[in-house]
């Protein structure tokens, strides 16, 4: 019998109207449990538990909304590899990047517990005598989050963290291909001490919850990261009331390898940055820029890296990339494969579906050779583990195919001139650079966001938090003549 997990509303695990299971890609036998889905009685439950609860936690003592997020982030980094284990079971990434994913969302908690402690206003003189200007930043009041499969523990911890952190009130809608991740997230949340209804675990279908989330009139703020078709409802939901949102969307990121590069920390930072993840990542270097004079030898090392590399299920021992984390996605995938031999790039190698030994989504890594920037494989995100690679005549060629997308997101480059290093962090047109870096891989404490059709708000992480979690209040005090 299936394991059954419920929501967590106001305090309490609660039922909802209807169930979905959750099926592990590295063995479709594998039935993980069957988790409620919310309706939109719940929502509105959970709504109004939120802005009665968010008073509460906004004049709760900075010391104890720190000790409860300390509390949160060092039980996610102790339990890294127990929770770790069951994300890669259900999303399918191998088993050290899912540790890695929990331990770095702990690390999300304790950053922002230390952060609460350090909300700082500013104060002036006005322009008028006698008169002082106290400015400072308070919460925003109710904030719906709408997280991804791909990153179900870290992205979702790196927009609860700080919306607590502030002050604010929380309703989570994660996504349903990964609802066990949210269940353990949540259990954890649920013993840190918060006001009843402070933080609601709220599982659904994006198209419901999500949607009426977005749209609720009495939703303050909406943080949502995931596709920009998707991105863009999710705005349209939030303009009918003027409600602030935070959009981290697609990307179609480039990676310049020049002629001086070093090959192989360059093929090296490919693999990670296009690969790892399966792929599934919004940082994920699906555009190489190679120059010609090195273009052979770097796609030849490419394609013994990727050969190389181990498929396998996700807990197994040795495994390099796991499964696609749907029967869909993976059919999209192929999909890709097939348009790119009817617009006559050449497949180097990969590519195809894999038989292993369960039956999972399962497929190798794919490399695509000869393509063009007007291809659409060069321009839509793919969220597969593919990469295209371009030949390029020069730097300023590189450059111009670099920023000719309406993404935004990361670009990077291989090369040992720091003249051209310098030209490229300062010309590029991304939110995030790399040189001689994988495209993939970010920190917690500084701003995480793209530009163009990448982002859409203020940006993620680090201080940078605070434009999205908080509003400004400025207060202008006539103190008067001392006595």
């Amino acid at each position: 019998m299936n394991a059954e997990f419920k929501n967590y509303l106001a305090g309490e695990w609660v039922d909802g109207p209807s169930t979905v299971e959750n099926i592990n890609p590295s063995d479709l036998s594998d039935v993980i449990g069957t988790f409620a889905q919310a309706d939109a009685a719940q929502l509105d439950d959970a709504v109004a538990a939120a802005r009665a609860a968010q008073v509460i936690w906004r004049n709760t003592g900075l010391e104890a909304r720190q000790t409860a997020l300390d509390f949160i982030g060092r039980e996610l980094m102790a339990r890294a590899d127990e929770l770790g284990t069951l994300l890669s079971r259900e999303e399918g990434k191998p088993q050290a990047e899912g540790k890695g994913e929990v331990y770095r969302a702990g690390q999300f908690f304790t950053y922002y517990a230390a952060e609460t402690l350090r909300q700082l206003g500013e104060n002036a003189d006005s322009t008028r005598p006698g008169i002082e200007i106290d400015v400072r930043r308070e919460p925003m009041g109710v904030i719906a989050v709408i997280s991804p499969w791909n990153f179900p523990t870290a992205t979702a911890s790196w927009k609860i963290a700080p919306a607590l952190a502030y002050g604010n009130a929380v309703i989570w809608k994660p996504a349903n291909q990964t609802p066990a991740s949210a269940v353990a997230l949540a259990e954890i949340i649920s013993r840190a001490g918060l006001p009843e209804g402070t933080f609601q675990l709220l599982m659904g279908a994006g198209g419901k919850i999500g949607n009426a989330l977005s749209g609720h009139p009495h939703v303050n703020g909406v943080t949502f990261t995931g596709s920009y078709g998707v991105g863009k409802q999710v705005a349209a939901s939030a303009a009918q009331n003027l409600t602030k949102y935070q959009l981290e969307l697609g990307s179609k990121n480039a990676l310049l390898v020049m002629d001086d590069a070093d090959l192989d920390l360059a093929v090296a930072a490919s693999v990670a940055g296009g690969y790892s993840g399966t792929g599934q990542k919004c940082t994920a270097s699906s555009r190489l820029l190679v120059h010609a004079s090195v273009h052979d030898t770097f796609v030849a090392k490419l394609m013994t890296a990727l050969e190389a590399i181990k498929v396998g299920h996700a807990l197994a021992e040795g495994t390099q990339m796991g499964p696609v984390v749907s029967e869909g996605q993976l059919n999209e995938n192929l999909a890709w494969m097939d348009n790119a031999r009817e617009v006559g790039a050449e497949v180097a190698t990969g590519g195809v579906r894999l038989t292993m030994e369960t039956d999972g989504h399962y497929m190798s890594p794919g490399l695509l050779v000869g393509t063009t920037n007007d291809m659409a494989l060069n321009r839509l995100e793919m969220f597969a583990p593919i990469a295209a690679v371009q030949k390029i005549d020069s730097y300023e060629q590189g450059l111009t195919i670099a920023n000719d997308t309406e993404f935004g997101l990361v670009g990077g480059i291989f090369t040992n001139s720091l003249a051209r290093a310098t030209h490229f962090r300062r010309n590029i047109e991304t939110g995030c650079v790399t040189v001689n870096l994988p495209t993939a891989g970010t920190d917690y404490h500084v701003p995480f966001g793209g530009r163009k059709n990448s982002s859409s708000g203020p940006r993620e992480q680090g201080r940078g938090a605070a434009e999205f979690y908080t509003q400004v209040k400025t207060a202008y005090i006539r103190s008067g003549e001392p006595e």
